[in-house]
């Protein structure tokens, strides 16, 4: 297997230059965020390709996202790794959200042999029977002979390749701290913008921006935003967290009816960015980096939900 350039440690985080105030496509976002400055030990150069793609074995490819994410050091809500096993071998590799028929049919057009998602199949203590809906499922699955590998919390709380480290790069940050304790883990970062950091407003629009989604915000924090709290997805009970921390704002993708009066009383911004729209950047970055380093074919699948 080539040796990955990817570490588990902290790095340096550099600013992609977004314009406040405007709203990308989706694909100019990531256009954006994936030719943005990077440290020396974040994201494969183009020396790791092979100079012509070839199948790897997928105990490869996933052996590596566990040696990348650490599933092992998380009690998660779901099975991280491999939940429906596909062929021996993987030429092309598809990444997305969540895991549902509309993203199998995509990948299967594709002709994918590795589906690698950041919502799964299979959550809490397993499935008790197979209605209709998983059926279809994995009939789609079964029928492209694909595989279904699901990884949750690993990829919101890696440094480098996570969710939380690439909205906090996205907004510039000049550190990140780790954030958010999930039954002793930390899942999100806590990020300090450089100088006296940036007008509420602008950060506002920059979240715009990143996510390509128009936020609910509440505005209820100082004028100027130093340190902001990330935990995408469904992170709001870290409110209270992020205000013991010093925090400015915390971004997260969806919030209860009570956060509003929560935010107001305890003077910070709260920022509900959307689930998926603070979830596309983990998965896709990690496809980007197996791609890279086994010289395989990668396809990011958007199935936008407003959610």
């Amino acid at each position: 297997m080539p040796k990955s350039p990817i570490g588990r440690g902290s790095f340096d985080i550099g600013a992609p230059g977004f314009e406040p105030g405007t709203s990308p496509t989706r694909t100019v976002r990531a256009t954006r965020l994936r030719h943005a400055p990077m440290s020396r030990r974040s994201i494969p150069h183009r020396r790791w390709r092979y100079l012509r793609r070839m199948p790897a074995a997928i105990s490869e490819v996933l052996a590596e996202v566990d040696r990348l994410l650490d599933p092992g050091r998380f009690e998660d809500y779901c099975v991280n790794g491999l939940q429906v096993p596909g062929p021996a071998r993987v030429a092309t590799i598809a990444t997305g959200v969540s895991a549902h028929a509309q993203l199998f049919e995509l990948a299967a057009a594709e002709r994918v042999e590795l589906v690698i998602v950041h919502h799964g199949l299979f959550w809490g203590s397993g499935v008790a029977a197979i209605d209709a809906v998983l059926r279809r499922r994995l009939q789609l699955l079964f029928d492209a002979n694909m595989a279904l590998a699901a990884y949750h919390l690993p990829l919101d709380a890696h440094p480098e390749v996570g969710n939380n480290a690439l909205l906090a790069r996205a907004l510039g940050a000049e550190r990140i701290d780790p954030f958010a304790l999930h039954r002793g883990a930390p899942i999100g970062f806590l990020a300090t913008l450089p100088g006296e950091g940036m007008a509420a407003a602008e950060l506002f629009a920059r979240v715009h921006t990143i996510t390509a989604r128009q936020p609910l915000v509440f505005d209820a924090g100082p004028p100027r935003v130093r340190r902001v709290a990330i935990v995408s997805g469904a992170g709001a009970d870290y409110l209270d967290e992020a205000v013991r921390a010093g925090a400015d704002a915390l971004i997260t993708g969806e919030v209860p009816e009570r956060s509003m009066a929560q935010a107001r009383e305890s003077g910070l911004h709260l920022i509900a960015a959307g689930h998926y729209a603070t979830e596309t950047f983990g998965v896709r970055r990690l496809g980007e980096h197996l791609a890279e380093l086994f010289g395989l074919r990668h396809v990011f699948l958007d199935v936008p939900n407003p959610v």
